[in-house]
């Protein structure tokens, strides 16, 4: 077995029986964080505002994540509808839309298997529009 002697080693001079040996452990705050700055990014609110609970489904995981959504004023969709479709679709629509990212994306950084992802919906972030000057 090769030991390593410097920290600048790099996997092409590990054996591949060095490669197999020891583990890698995310602890559950790591990736709580993680999954609530995933969220925060495809909600459009601060990771602060988001909560996740994570779960073992039997070797999976499973994935609750609450949030607020970031919206348009309802004024600004009364003058104008076509507001909703240019700003992602309905709350529905994009609900669905970032749980799937969330599923895709959890996924991909971590390698774990997600058996489920739910997004519960806690309130409205009523952002108003900047005027372009």
């Amino acid at each position: 077995m090769t030991t390593l002697s410097s920290k600048t080693a790099t996997r092409q001079t590990l054996s591949p029986a060095a490669l197999k040996n020891g583990r890698t452990t995310v602890s559950p705050r790591a990736l709580n964080r993680l999954v609530c700055a995933v969220a925060a990014d495809a909600l459009g609110v601060d990771p602060s505002a988001v909560g996740a609970e994570i779960t073992d489904d039997q070797g999976s995981l499973a994935l609750t994540v609450s949030a607020p959504i970031r919206v348009v004023a309802l004024t600004r969709v009364h003058r104008d509808p076509s507001v909703v479709a240019r700003t992602g679709g309905t709350i529905l629509e994009r609900a669905e839309h970032v749980r799937q990212h969330i599923h895709y994306r959890v996924g991909e950084l971590t390698g774990s298997t997600l058996s489920r992802v739910t997004v519960r919906l806690t309130g409205a972030d009523i952002r108003p529009e900047s005027r372009v000057q």
